[in-house]
């Protein structure tokens, strides 16, 4: 069972910069588990005190039921594949893939049957005489993940490994990673920046900023469920729009847009949650996809607003309908490509307030009912 813990786990630098902050993850046997979130959140750094390649300040990291805090990197039955592939130039890929298994002393018999079966799960048997320089990124990208397999490790630790590659090459790439998580059945743990990939990659994801996990979860329950507005902006492309505004109750509770003429009727499975937080500021949350240039069939739960229309940018099957509904106030919308609305007009756009958010000034957390 190569499930891994980690439980209070922290890191300062230099006694001063916290890099990471009272972490605590479960991570299940045979789970892949990303940790997301922007440039400088720490997670890398988790990565790194999971590998042993950074010390713990404080708390303790398990692997298979085992502390490792004081355990060296080499002793922790773990691989790490890294952004940069760090192969040997001068070596072959057959050679690349042994080189691990010969400084542990394995018998050439038996180095020889896990490089031809990593080899074969990847589709590099063929380039097994070759050198690093006669291979492509992605061909790189995979000899750095067979030197990975060929040590059969109870967890597999990823970071950032496809940032290097093109955009389609990544998308490949991805996809062979989730499928090589199918056929070994082992844990694996997978840092990136990328949203996209974590929610196409993951069973669950970490959202991370400044050192803190704020949401552990699915990614759908995640992209549906968010606990806090960083959360929700972070997760989905293009981003949740936000709007700031008040909410007056006159017999309903009645939201009104800051800066526009933008109002509608609150849903009133959200007045507990608002009533609660003693002021009547609060900040509407709304993906792209919930906002409709015509009423979807069986959907009755629309508000109209009228907004000026700034760019329509068609990115194939869509288009992104970028729109202002005042002064600093700009958005995005999500629709087909059929009769996309004419840039520089006044335009009538529809929320959907069914799948609506509203998040607290302060705090920033969720109001949406769970």
């Amino acid at each position: 069972m190569a499930e891994v813990k980690l439980e209070g786990v922290s890191k300062v630098y230099d006694g001063k910069v916290q890099a990471v902050r009272d972490v605590n993850v479960f991570i299940k046997d045979k789970e892949f588990v990303v940790l997301v979130g922007p440039s400088g959140c720490g997670k890398s750094t988790v990565l790194r005190m999971i590998a042993g390649l950074e010390e713990i300040t404080q708390g303790t990291i398990s692997i298979d039921g085992r502390v490792v805090n004081e355990v060296p990197p080499k002793d922790r039955d773990i691989a790490m594949v890294f952004q940069n592939y760090a192969l040997y130039p001068h070596m072959t890929v057959y050679d690349n893939l042994a080189f691990g298994l010969k400084l542990r002393k394995y018998n050439k018999q038996e180095i020889d049957q896990r490089v031809q079966q990593a080899a074969k799960i990847l589709g590099i048997d063929v380039y097994l005489d070759r050198k690093p320089k006669a291979l492509s990124g992605g061909q790189r990208q995979r000899v750095a993940l067979g030197r990975a397999i060929v040590r059969q490790p109870k967890v597999f630790l990823f970071d950032e490994p496809l940032s290097n590659l093109d955009a389609n090459l990544r998308v490949q790439m991805r996809t062979e990673i989730s499928r090589l998580h199918h056929r070994l059945q082992t844990t694996m743990i997978y840092v990136t920046h990328d949203q996209i990939e974590a929610m196409s990659m993951g069973d669950r994801i970490v959202v991370m900023k400044d050192g803190v996990v704020h949401q552990i979860d699915s990614p759908l329950n995640i992209y549906h469920h968010p606990v806090n507005r960083f959360v929700a902006g972070f997760i989905g492309s293009p981003t949740m729009n936000f709007m700031d505004g008040r909410v007056s109750v006159n017999g309903t509770h009645r939201f009104a847009q800051d800066g526009s003429e933008f109002a509608f009727d609150v849903p009133k499975s959200f007045e507990p949650s608002i009533r609660a937080t003693g002021t009547s500021r609060v900040t509407l949350g709304i993906r792209p996809e919930h906002i409709y240039a015509q009423p979807p069939a069986g959907v009755d739960t629309m508000s109209t607003f009228t907004a000026q229309i700034e760019v329509v940018e068609p990115v194939g099957n869509e288009v992104f309908v970028y729109f202002s509904t005042g002064i600093d106030n700009h958005y995005v919308a999500r629709f087909a490509t059929d009769n996309p609305p004419e840039v520089g007009k006044p335009f009538t756009l529809l929320l959907d307030t069914s799948k609506i958010h509203f998040f607290d000034n302060e705090t920033e957390k969720t109001l949406t009912p769970s």
